[in-house]
């Protein structure tokens, strides 16, 4: 027997005015779906802050479902366009049949030992199948959302988290979170998906290494002190030397550094590297500080970033899933607010490359600040990185 396939439809409106907005991409998103709503995504820019409750109500009520999980941004994609600077509502709907859908709003509380999380379903199987993903969507300030993943990653290996950082204001309290018919300004939602979908990702750090893989020797939390027994500054000076001025001049303007995920894996490319800032250097002992923690033994290479690497990369990443078989009915797409204009000189640059890529399928997300993603089978949280969901229906079994 044939399993009903799942439905997807997205909308975005940059109408001024909440209600306008939230009318029209309603109207539009529930056309194009013509099935029932198992699930909706809906994603605001800050000029519709003041109104999220209403939104949130609306929409549980108009849609028929008490799934609708959304969160603000500073910037919103719908379909192939990315509405920057500028009010935006974009809603993505999907039909899941034999899927189970499990939301939970997750919440980070002290304890005596440091803390936890909590929040979590009790429908949550204790093994997640294999073939189970979550969505995610977090407040900046409030949720440590890399605990959320090393938990997952420590309790269900595998499992892919694809999401992003609520964004569009800087400071606590002022983020919104939805989740049904209530709105929070602080914790986490997720999103526990079973059953008749696959989901496979996409993770663009928008990176290229330069010089060679390097051996860390001595390190401090997140201060490498010496790559290859020698000071870390002097390897990268050295590097640096061997570099056109074109790269010289990306290095001076922002420093990047990959870690390795995996040290067993033997052939290593571009997407083996989780890559993290140079926020500064120490000349007095050659050491360099990086966004992460580090310990002796790991693999590093140094990385930069610019527009060219970035587009093409993310080009690379999505040709690569095509070439593998994937038929892609459905993306979400969660890009840093440092991309779109502010990194590329073409408007609209990451969705227009989806839409290319994938031809023209339901597209919504929003520019986070700081974007979810697994790389190398480990769940990681990013920055300057397009991560993206890409949603089929599961393959039928020959008898």
């Amino acid at each position: 027997m044939t399993k009903p396939h799942p439905k997807f439809a997205a909308a975005l409106s940059v109408q001024e005015t909440t209600e306008e907005a939230l009318a029209e991409v309603v109207r539009e998103a529930l056309d194009a779906l013509a099935a029932p709503v198992d699930l909706a995504l809906v994603f605001l820019s800050p000029h519709h802050i003041e109104n999220a409750e209403v939104v949130a109500k609306e929409l549980t009520r108009l849609l028929g479902t008490s799934n609708v999980i959304g969160c603000t941004g500073e910037s919103i994609i719908g379909e192939s366009r990315e509405a920057e600077d500028t009010p935006a509502i974009s809603l993505w709907l999907a039909h899941l049949p034999q899927t189970t859908v499990l939301p939970m709003h997750l919440e980070f509380q002290r304890t005596p030992d440091g803390g936890s999380i909590v929040g979590w379903s009790d429908q949550l199987p204790s093994a997640w199948p294999k073939d189970a993903c979550t969505l995610a969507v977090a407040e900046p300030f409030s949720f440590p959302s890399d605990l959320l993943l090393e938990r997952i990653n420590e309790d269900q290996p595998g499992i892919p988290v694809i999401g992003g950082i609520a964004s569009g204001s800087y400071q606590p309290g002022e983020n919104r979170l939805i989740l049904g018919d209530r709105v929070f300004d602080s914790g986490g939602i997720l999103i526990y998906l079973h059953g008749n979908i696959r989901v496979r990702t996409i993770v663009s750090q928008g990176c290229r290494p330069i010089g060679d893989p390097l051996i860390i020797t001595k390190a401090e939390r997140n201060v490498v002190h010496e790559l290859g027994g020698l000071p870390a500054l002097n390897q990268l000076e050295a590097i640096y030397k061997t570099l056109p001025v074109t790269d010289q001049q990306l290095v001076s303007r922002g420093l990047h550094i990959g870690r390795v995920v995996d040290e067993y894996q033997a052939d290593r490319s571009q997407g083996d590297f989780i890559v993290r800032n140079v926020v500064g250097i120490e000349k007095e002992t050659g050491s360099l500080m990086i966004g992460d923690y580090v310990k002796p033994g790991q693999t590093v290479q140094f990385h930069v970033r610019d527009e060219f690497s970035a587009s093409a990369e993310l080009k690379q990443l999505t040709a690569e899933m095509k070439k593998n078989g994937s038929s892609p009915m459905s993306v979400l797409t969660f890009t840093c607010n440092g991309r779109g204009s502010k990194l590329f000189s073409e408007p609209h640059h990451d969705a227009n490359c989806l839409k290319t890529a994938f031809g023209k399928i339901p597209n919504a997300g929003f520019f986070a600040s700081g974007e979810i993603g697994p790389v190398a089978g480990k769940n990681f949280l990013h920055g300057f990185t397009a991560s993206v969901a890409v949603l089929e229906a599961l393959e039928e079994k020959s008898e």
